[in-house]
């Protein structure tokens, strides 16, 4: 008991040893923000916990970059409010200067000084601080990003790697109560920018500060975040961890953004079948719909698996060898498209007609047809 009480103590500072209260760090109220006549974000609200990592996914122009920028302090909102540490700090007319917010920033061009060295580019933030202090902290920022031998070298002799974590270490340097991401890694390959998505999640986690990521590329954001919300035409549709958008899209409309899996109409059967081009579906758990009435499931690759039967409904159209797995595309009579994942190498060939098992446990089903 004595452990926990001094364990919840201590988890009452931040990572400046400040006190904080259970209260969101961030908060952001019904916020309108207007380009002209067009609504870009028509009510945006959302909360952020202190050492949260949250990504808003989104494709582009559904208004994700807007919202940063009305957090960061760039834009000002029509109505609503962003509150960071319980103070507004942006409202009609009640604008908080940016530089004065306590909040980083890492753009995607990564907006690195080319005429100062590394260590001047991350000192660049810490201007009213003692040289001692300052130096202090661009050695541990340095440190902490991997590169403490690149600090006299200049931004063009980096790779574009690099680069990206000298721009983290400037923008972690003033130990900011929030941290902005604006698609940094849009300009890097995509093994790096997986590698660097672990890495800068690792970083974050260890500096305990809370972060905002904004991409189109949802394996960046299920990769980086502990938290997703799916914006669409600037509203967030769903909210939750990736497990949770991965296995419990709520809408059909978020199942088709995610492309995770694929949308099939379905007549109830029984309570706990399905009547589909595929065949009949049956589940372990009883379906929540009528008896009769239409509906659609969502079907991930892992879900499914083939077999060799006669008047077989789908046709393989490619198949894709992914190491760990084989993915076969495949088409219905309907001509809907589906994705069936296997262990091992591919028995079965391009232009071949098969049938599809379905192993769901739970069917994640929705009211009405696909």
């Amino acid at each position: 008991m004595i452990i926990n009480i001094i364990y919840n103590w201590a988890n009452t500072f931040n990572h400046k040893g400040n006190f904080v209260s259970n209260a969101p760090l961030l908060r952001l109220n019904n916020v309108h923000c207007t380009l002209g006549t067009t609504a870009i974000l028509p009510g945006l609200s959302f909360e952020l916990q202190q050492g949260e990592i949250a990504c808003l996914l989104g494709a582009s122009g559904c208004g994700k970059t807007t919202a940063l920028r009305a957090i960061a302090g760039f834009l000002e909102p029509d109505s609503g409010s962003v509150e960071l540490n319980d103070q507004i700090i942006s409202a009609p007319g009640a604008m908080v200067p940016p530089e004065t917010r306590g909040i980083g920033m890492v753009f995607q061009d990564y907006a690195l000084f080319p005429h100062l060295s590394v260590a001047g580019n991350v000192a660049f933030g810490l201007s009213g601080q003692e040289k001692s202090n300052r130096d202090a902290t661009v050695h541990e920022m340095l440190a902490l990003v991997g590169l403490s031998d690149k600090a006299d070298v200049y931004p063009h002799e980096l790779s574009g790697g690099q680069q990206q974590r000298i721009a983290l270490a400037r923008a972690l340097a003033p130990r900011p109560d929030l941290l902005l991401l604006d698609e940094p890694f849009s300009n890097l390959d995509a093994d790096l920018r997986r590698q660097l998505s672990l890495e800068m999640k690792q970083i974050l986690k260890r500096q305990g500060i809370a972060a905002i990521l904004v991409t189109h590329d949802q394996q960046e954001a299920f990769t980086l975040s502990d938290k997703v919300g799916v914006i669409i035409g600037g509203t967030i549709h769903q909210w939750g961890s990736p497990a949770e958008l991965f296995y419990q899209p709520a809408t059909p409309q978020i199942a088709r953004f995610l492309s995770m899996g694929a949308l099939i109409d379905g007549k109830v059967c029984d309570e706990a079948c399905l009547e589909t081009e595929l065949g009949v579906i049956e589940f372990a758990e009883p379906v929540e719909a009528a008896v009769g009435e239409t509906v659609s499931i969502y079907l991930r690759p892992l879900d499914l698996a083939l077999t060799e039967e006669l008047d077989a409904p789908c046709l393989i159209e490619q198949i894709e060898f992914q190491g760990i797995h084989t993915l076969y595309h495949l088409r219905t009579r309907s001509g809907r498209t589906l994705q069936v994942a296997e262990q091992g190498i591919s028995q079965f060939e391009a232009g071949q007609h098969v049938g599809v098992h379905v192993n769901a446990h739970r069917p994640l089903i929705f009211s009405g047809p696909a």
